[in-house]
This record gives C-alpha cells, structure tokens and sequence, in this order.
C-alpha cells in the first residue's frame, strides 16, 4: 500500500506510539524524515535513533522518551503542509509553537531546521510540521 504522505504517515506513527506508552517505533527511511527526527533528538522529544536494515528494507527505529512519572515527552505532534496544501512563509512570519514551548520544522533552502534557527539564518521556508 503506497501512502500519499509520508511526513504525516511518520508523524502519526510516532503520536500514536507515544499514547500507547510504547518504547520505539519503527517507521520506513528517507532523508527528510531522518532529518526531522535528528531535530527531534536535538531538541529533546526522543531518547534515540538508528538507521536499521531489515528485510532488504531500510528503517529508522524511533526511541520516544518519557519523564519521572512515565509521562510522555511529546504532548502533540501537528503536520502543517499536506501533499494538497503547501504552507509556505518568510523568516519574519514564521509562526511560534505554543508561545515557544514547542517546535516547529521548517524545510528551508539551506536544509531542514527549527523555526528558530530558520529566523537566526534569515531563511524561509515551508512549513513541515510543529511539536510540543
């Protein structure tokens, strides 16, 4: 089964992991993808990654973090641009994720990157998705 948007299909792997209070998720490998997750390892919403060959098929193994009280680290992950809708905006426009306790993921000219760094660069971008 081909899916039309990978981005969300990861992305919803990844919440619903994190409601089932899961340890790792598995989710099929590309480079945008594996450049959203090293953002999220970055900015602290997962414990760790790799890359893993399984079955002639390339993946990216998630490891989801939770704090002292087994709580999760991701509250709530958000696709913003969608296959039918791009979401593009300027370095000044870019808009702040729960007044700056979240994240958000821009796919800039310079590479992918967080909506702050996309502001220090003076970069724009379309707005992939946004994490809190």
């Amino acid at each position: 089964m081909s899916v039309s948007d990978p981005i969300a299909d990861m992305l919803t792997k990844i919440r619903n992991a994190v409601q089932a209070r899961h340890e790792k998720v598995d989710v099929p490998t590309s480079k945008l993808k594996l450049e959203i997750v090293k953002i999220l390892k970055t900015e602290g919403y997962i414990k760790n990654f790799k890359k893993v060959q399984e079955e002639n098929k390339s993946i990216i193994r998630i490891f989801l973090k939770y704090d002292d009280q087994n709580g999760p680290v991701i509250h709530g992950v958000e696709k913003i641009s969608t296959p039918g809708r791009r979401v593009y905006s300027g370095y000044k426009d870019l808009p702040r994720v729960y007044n700056g306790y979240g994240t958000l993921i821009v796919s800039t000219s310079v590479g992918v990157t967080t909506g702050k760094k996309a502001s220090e660069k003076m970069v724009g971008g379309e707005l992939v998705c946004k994490v809190w």
